[in-house]
């Protein structure tokens, strides 16, 4: 025995040489592939930012151009309402001129003839010497019936000479011929001081562009700066937003970057970083780090030189593995969190003081209780599949949020971290759980998720709400080969409103209108939304143009009967609402889409504004038209005609 055991003892500084080296190479591993892994998260979490920041820049283009959009469709009605009469063109100047201090993002606004004449004018300038029909954008549409919105590239102002991105849609005689243009105009420079309010790091740039490449704005001066430039090649038609990794002219470095198209415009807005820029910090921390763990591995050698020693004191390492099961137990103990030791047979063997102040229960009146007894009955088999998965190896670790029954039977969120506690063999001994009460977080998480659909004013669907319900309800007519209605309503008049009593007043009236709405939703399945400024939306899933007029009848006479007075909207002296419907069949015909639906309402809505107010106007009980479609794939809503109406 004593030369077998003299053996035992000769061969342990080799064991334990081979310990210490495996040790140091499985820490320089982990930690290698920790910094990587750190470097990765980076570079994921710079591309979560540029997402983030991308999504916003192009939500405020798409704000601008709808802005001039709105202010060309308003020039356009007007001048095409008399054939651009001396009179019309006189009251547009006058409009342009009385609303040219309002105009914010928008530079200019001009309406030009069919030869490139100025009519009118929001710029002091002489409107005899201006012409623009050597203009790309005049020559586009002279030659184009394309009434749609067209975005031109960066142009020299012949009225302020600065550099503008222009904005232009065709108005056509009565006869459908070419009758002229009119024309918004943003300075580019708009576009670039606001750029500059966004940090992307020294190198980084924000750039606008439309969607041949034609860059619209920049962050950086392109020409005194040499910045790098975009190409409109490097970035995938689909899908319509994204993360990408490029090289720009004049710039070897490799970028990191997000793109998003335009929804309902055809332009396209990039954020790029360079990865340097990116990786700058976590370079930093890095060489810090690595420093850290080469010292610590050197500490490790020098250790191990004592490692036989520390074997050949078996007595010492068993007080210490009792000390340490000591020190593991006051931790337990006078930790907030609940820390539990479960047993294979899934009951509770050790459960920390802090189950009193969590679950009300002492701890001797838990021990060999099923752990996962008090469990909400939707939350259990979740929790049961994880136990399952830690059992069958296929997890170390898991963490699960869940409810739980108190002693007093009320109900508390939980999260919970279930570790595997495995014996020298490798079976599982049981497992370790670290509970804590996070019903507050979850509280506030719901109360979160409820101010992201509801409109803080009227306590309506908001208008994102609304969008996700007609598509749900617009997908499952389409299954189910049901209709599916839809009510427009418009307060009458309401910026005199406004105008007469106040915002304040103003907000009330909504919020009584939004009360009326509310009390019409009578099913689950229905969906009242505040669309947007006075006007509201009603969703009706299975609902036939009948039942839309009964309901559309209720509201109107309802609002009525709050006489909410109202002097400018004469002859009723009261608010009032206009309603437009549509109801359609989805499954029945291929070729329509949502926007139909809205469309076909919208129009009813204004045929009732155009009948008098106050009244009911159903589309017919089927759409008959598919949407027409504008450039680039764009769903137009069309000119406002053609409404089958029925009071």
């Amino acid at each position: 025995m004593d030369v077998v055991a003299h053996n035992r003892l000769s061969r342990l500084p080799m064991w334990a040489a081979v310990f210490v080296l495996s040790v140091c190479a499985a820490i320089v591993v982990l930690s290698g592939g920790s910094e990587w892994a750190s470097r990765d998260n980076t570079l994921r979490s710079a591309e979560v930012e540029l997402g983030n920041l991308t999504r916003s820049l192009a939500q405020h283009a798409e704000d601008t151009i709808e802005l001039a959009e709105a202010t060309i469709r308003g020039a356009v009605s007007a001048l095409e309402t008399d054939d651009g009469s001396i009179t019309t063109v006189l009251r547009l100047q006058a409009i342009l001129t009385s609303g040219r201090s309002s105009l914010g993002r928008i530079r200019g606004v001009f309406a030009y003839d069919e030869n490139g004449r100025c009519l009118a004018a929001t710029e002091d300038v002489a409107l005899s010497n201006v012409n623009n029909a050597d203009r790309d954008y005049f020559g586009y549409h002279r030659k184009s019936a394309d009434r749609s919105l067209l975005i031109g590239g960066p142009v020299q102002s012949k009225s302020g000479h600065q550099s503008v991105i222009s904005l232009s849609r065709r108005w056509n005689h009565p006869d459908g011929r070419f009758a002229g243009v009119v024309l918004a105009t943003i300075e580019v420079d708009y576009f670039s001081d606001f750029y500059h309010q966004f940090d992307v790091g020294p190198h980084g740039t924000i750039s606008l562009m439309r969607r041949d490449g034609t860059i619209l704005a920049h962050s950086v001066d392109l020409v005194a700066d040499a910045a790098p430039q975009p190409l409109a090649d490097d970035i995938p038609f689909y899908p319509s937003s994204g993360n990408l990794h490029v090289q720009f002219l004049q710039d070897d470095s490799e970028r990191i970057g997000f793109y998003q198209r335009g929804q309902r415009y055809p332009f396209l807005l990039l954020v790029t970083r360079t990865q340097e820029d990116v990786l700058a910090e976590w370079k930093r921390h890095s060489f810090v780090r690595i420093a850290v763990i080469v010292g610590l591995v050197l500490l490790i050698l020098g250790i191990g030189l004592f490692l036989v020693r520390l074997i050949l004191q078996g007595r010492r390492l068993a007080s210490a593995l009792v000390s340490s099961e000591k020190n593991f137990r006051l931790l337990a103990e006078d930790s907030s969190d609940i820390v539990a030791r479960i047993g294979p047979d899934d009951r509770i063997r050790y459960i920390s003081p802090s189950v009193v102040r969590v679950l009300g229960w002492r701890p001797a009146q838990l021990l060999g209780k099923r752990a996962l007894a008090g469990i909400h009955p939707l939350d259990a088999s979740p929790i049961e599949e994880i136990v399952l998965s830690i059992k069958r190896g296929e997890t170390e670790e898991a963490r699960a949020t869940y409810r739980i029954r108190r002693r007093d039977k009320s109900e508390i969120w939980v999260e919970t971290t279930l570790s595997a506690s495995r014996n020298d063999d490798g079976s599982l001994d049981g497992f370790v759980a670290i509970t804590r009460d996070v019903t507050q977080q979850m509280t506030l998480q719901g109360k979160l998720e409820t101010l992201a659909v509801v409109d803080g004013l009227t306590g309506l669907a908001n208008r994102r709400r609304f969008d996700e319900r007609l598509l749900e309800e617009w997908s499952r007519a389409y299954r189910e080969k049901t209709s599916l209605g839809l009510l427009m309503i418009d307060l009458d008049h309401f910026k005199a409103f406004n105008d007469t009593y106040g915002h304040q007043a103003g907000d009330e009236c909504l919020h009584n209108v939004a009360v009326v709405l509310a009390g019409e939703v009578q099913r689950t399945s229905d969906l009242a939304a505040r669309y947007g400024g006075e006007e509201f939306a009603i969703l009706l899933p299975n609902t036939d143009a009948a039942g839309c007029v009964r309901i559309g009848e209720r509201i109107r006479r309802a609002i009525r009967e709050r006489a909410i007075a109202h002097r400018g909207n004469a002859p009723f002296g009261i608010v009032t609402a206009s309603i437009g419907g549509a109801v359609c069949r989805p499954g029945s015909e291929r070729s329509l889409e949502r926007a139909s639906l809205i469309e076909a309402a919208d129009r009813s809505l204004y045929a009732a504004k155009d009948g008098g107010r106050d009244r009911v106007i159903m589309a017919g009980e089927l759409i008959p038209l598919a949407p027409s479609l504008a450039p680039d794939g764009d769903t137009s809503l069309g000119e406002r005609t053609g409404v089958r109406a029925r009071p």
